[in-house]
């Protein structure tokens, strides 16, 4: 397979590493301030007295933030003694979102759609949020608006350095613990799943993945791409739990029966994830909220076994 950046001529090589350090350093600053601004409002609103942590990889202290709004701690986690499949997105909650991997992708996506409409990058990232926006993702806007053939896309924005994605043995084996049956269900390629989720040790104790080529292109958050889901697999929503790092994509599993967990990302791109920050409780189709995948799914494993045991 060819790397390349796209241009009038084809593709033009280019070192994915180098372009991995730019996407990184060029989304970096933006990212923890995002994080920064959030927990910033959180705290002078709830706890004025108490200065916020403002590293933007420090998950405990987004829990303090959390636990200083009261949107965790009431939620009974032994709720989930009825679940028998566990629904996992890819991006930025089932890899930390510290690793910037998606601002890979993210500016891949600007690259590719300058060169495809022959616009500006300026230009482009607009068009690319916009899409984004209204779409639910980039490429269901360049699909319904220009007839992007698909496949193209998927091959290119994905096409990305996973240096940064590390090893999470531990995760693996809360995972393997879970009981049931576990998918990932992400708008991004199979591939790139397959990828990621080996490169975090994970691939193995996943039943399957139902990528946005499963969905006949239809992404989350259409109420139509978890119908899809749910009828390719044979799952039973109530007794199912979504993990998601967008709100707005944890309303169509609520309405439909899941329970939903929101993990928390410090890559603020999408209206929904800005808006955490001004709420005073759990809105109605988030029911529980983590800056910890891990530590979340560890404490559910304990209050499942203890709720066992009674």
């Amino acid at each position: 397979m060819v790397v390349g950046r796209v241009t009038g001529r084809g593709l033009k090589p280019l070192n994915r590493r180098a372009e991995a350090r730019r996407a990184h350093f060029t989304a970096r600053r933006a990212l923890r301030l995002c994080t920064v601004k959030s927990a910033l409002q959180v705290t002078s609103r709830i706890q004025p007295e108490t200065p916020p942590q403002t590293g933007g990889d420090d998950k405990a202290g987004l829990g303090a933030y959390f636990q200083a709004m009261q949107l965790v701690g009431s939620a009974d986690l032994k709720n989930f003694d009825r679940v028998n499949t566990w629904i996992f997105d890819l991006d930025n909650t089932l890899y930390p979102a510290e690793c910037n991997l998606f601002a890979q992708v993210d500016q891949r996506m600007g690259s590719f759609i300058a060169e495809y409409l022959g616009v500006s990058l300026e230009e482009a990232r607009r068009v690319q949020k916009d899409y984004y926006y209204r779409y639910g993702t980039t490429l269901a806007g360049l699909m319904a608006e220009h007839k992007l053939p698909p496949e193209r896309f998927l091959d290119y924005v994905h096409d990305i350095d996973l240096a940064a994605v590390p090893a999470l043995p531990e995760l693996g084996a809360v995972i393997e613990s879970l009981p049931g049956h576990k998918y990932i269900f992400t708008n991004g390629s199979r591939r790139h799943a397959e990828r990621v989720a080996e490169k975090l040790g994970v691939l193995h104790h996943f039943r399957d993945i139902f990528d946005i080529v499963s969905g006949d292109y239809i992404p989350k958050p259409s109420a139509e791409a978890y119908d899809r889901f749910l009828k390719a697999h044979g799952v039973n929503a109530p007794s199912s739990a979504m993990f998601e790092d967008i709100p707005h994509n944890l309303e169509a599993p609520h309405a439909l029966g899941m329970s939903t967990v929101l993990v928390h990302s410090t890559y603020c791109d999408h209206p929904s994830q800005k808006q955490i920050a001004e709420w005073h409780v759990l809105p109605p189709h988030v029911h529980h909220i983590t800056a910890d995948l891990l530590a979340f799914l560890q404490d559910t494993l304990k209050e499942i076994s203890a709720k066992a045991d009674d």
